[in-house]
């Protein structure tokens, strides 16, 4: 089972109970502003959270749908995963919902830029990429502050509550990733006074 800890956050695999915390951001409609689901029943939370359980036993695993646990709020808080479309090229799709009391405060960009790393470190990912609507500018700031870098915008390429829509597309490879790491370590060493 996969768990992953940051410095607020456990994103760990979801539990069947963990549906009610689910449906408290699924069923909102400003959450799913700009996404092709919801709001979500009940029924379609369930579904969710049965399917995201399911991807545990895939072999080769190409799901990995992971609960944002808010470590000092003790609560579930959102959902982070990456999907591999094909083993075999390294590339995957990342994606991430938050409750609505939790934007704004870096949440999503820990949750992310965690991913991201376990994408790369863990996975052996070539490239991440991710996508939002071009209206959806929380959801873009996400991916640039996790280094990603805009490659696209699509003319309605998809459909949103009965609507055709933009969407910008972001992406990150395993070379660039390592590179700003590589930098952040330098800023870290030089703003502690170690020697260059």
């Amino acid at each position: 089972m996969v768990k992953i800890e940051t410095k607020r956050l456990i994103l760990r695999e979801f539990d069947d109970e963990d549906w009610v915390s689910v449906h408290a951001y699924a069923s909102d409609p400003e959450v799913s502003k700009y996404m092709e689901w919801g709001p979500n029943t009940e029924k379609e939370t369930r579904n969710f959270v049965k399917g995201a359980r399911h991807f545990r036993r895939e072999d080769p695993r190409r799901h990995y749908e992971m609960a944002i646990y808010h470590k000092e709020d003790k609560r579930l808080v959102g959902g982070c995963g990456l999907t591999i479309f094909d083993p075999a090229l390294r590339q995957a799709a990342l994606g991430y919902t938050l409750h609505r009391s939790y934007w704004n405060q870096g949440i999503a960009s820990e949750a992310a830029a965690s991913m991201i790393r376990y994408g790369f470190e863990e996975l052996g990912l070539h490239r991440i990429h991710a996508s939002c609507d071009v209206l959806n500018i929380g959801s873009a700031a996400v991916m640039k502050k996790c280094g990603m870098r805009k490659e696209g915008h699509f003319l309605e390429e998809r459909m949103i509550k009965g609507q055709w829509r933009d969407t910008f597309l972001y992406a990150i490879l395993s070379s660039e990733w390592r590179a700003k790491q590589v930098l952040k370590n330098l800023k870290s060493e030089q703003g502690s006074g170690e020697e260059k």
